[in-house]
């Protein structure tokens, strides 16, 4: 074959590309991670701590253990009712079957601790530097941030219902020594499971979203303290028509409303109080989403 005609063959031949696969890939846009990768990277983060753990452990101890200590008091109160008039003043006076709620005794505590909970897996994004690496991989911020939210509200509701359960368990055989039944598969035992484990698991929610704004564990715990614990005694203690009247919209005080078997005197409606709850959680929550999306790291 002549030069010629080995020039003009290879003249028609293509060109190689200089950047091979890059070159192709060049212009299009990879695919960023989905939610659901994002969602399994969060789970790994949340079960990975050590501090996590130890907070979910201490709360399933005190709330099974204020279950057990709730139904001996229940127990010993009902039987000085039986020697002493004002002891059976006392119990009447607080009204409902008292045993009936030492399951949940322990919800008090549990608030604090996962709502301290919530606080911290947000927080220490920002105290450590972690959050840098976190909105690198996912620049959006808000599927990062609605993640931890499904992680903590479902871990805390979680926990909260089988620690309640537990206490269950336990408060059963208590109450048996001193006479007293407790059913846990009653109507009302399960509606006051569900509905505090709920609840928790909005205090938790409520939690995450003041770490978000805040960016700070200790302000966003006392904060957490302040709304749920401080507030309301101080609403209490201030005379006045208008605190009296606002401590029914604090979020600690729309348990009672919706647990209650019949309407309580000076609480809001079961409605009410569920719509109270949810705007605490959806207020804060979405005020967070958006500063998150909007402030520098």
């Amino acid at each position: 074959m002549s030069s010629t005609t080995t020039e003009s063959m290879s003249s028609r031949e293509p060109a190689p590309s200089p950047a091979g696969p890059a070159s192709r890939n060049a212009g299009r846009s990879l695919p960023g991670p989905t939610f659901f990768r994002v969602l399994h990277s969060e789970i790994i983060k949340f079960r990975s701590l050590l501090s996590t753990l130890i907070l979910l452990a201490s709360t399933a101890v005190v709330m099974v253990g204020f279950g057990a200590l709730s139904a001996w008091g229940t127990g010993q109160l009902t039987n000085a009712a039986t020697r002493d008039p004002q002891a059976a003043a006392r119990m009447a006076s607080q009204g409902g079957d008292l045993a009936i709620s030492a399951p949940t005794s322990g919800i008090a505590f549990a608030q604090l601790i996962l709502g301290s909970l919530g606080v911290l897996l947000m927080s220490s994004e920002f105290t450590t530097g972690m959050a840098r690496s976190t909105f690198a991989a996912v620049p959006k911020r808000i599927p990062a941030f609605a993640a931890k939210l499904v992680v903590v509200m479902v871990t805390s509701f979680v926990v909260t219902a089988v620690s309640t359960w537990v206490a269950g368990l336990v408060a059963v055989p208590i109450l048996d020594n001193y006479g007293l039944k407790l059913d846990l598969g009653s109507s009302q035992s399960v509606k006051l499971l569900l509905v505090n484990s709920i609840y928790v698991a909005a205090v938790a929610a409520i939690g995450m979203a003041l770490g978000t704004l805040l960016r700070n564990s200790a302000g966003g715990i006392m904060s957490l303290v302040g709304i749920f614990f401080v507030a309301p005694l101080a609403f209490q203690l201030i005379p006045g028509d208008f605190f009296k009247e606002a401590r029914k919209y604090l979020p600690g005080n729309t348990v009672e409303p919706l647990t209650a078997v019949q309407h309580v005197p000076d609480t809001l409606e079961a409605w009410q109080a569920g719509l109270v709850l949810g705007a605490w959680v959806v207020v804060p929550v979405l005020l967070a989403a958006v500063l998150l999306k909007r402030r520098d790291v």
